[in-house]
């Protein structure tokens, strides 16, 4: 699960300090890495029900 996004939004939503732990091959192929997962969130299912966009989509 360790990927750039994911490490970016817990350096950027640290208030104070972030405490990195891991060597730095692997910090460093996180942040080389450039590969997206697709996500499922069913967001798409969420907003239909909330009927906030069409059935259609």
């Amino acid at each position: 699960m360790l990927n750039r996004n994911l490490l970016y939004t817990g350096l950027t939503r640290a208030k104070k300090l972030a405490i990195i732990i891991g060597s730095k091959k692997t910090i460093g192929m996180c942040v080389r890495s450039r590969k997206s997962q697709e996500r499922y969130t069913q967001l798409q299912q969420r907003l239909m029900k909330a009927r906030l966009i069409p059935f259609s989509q």
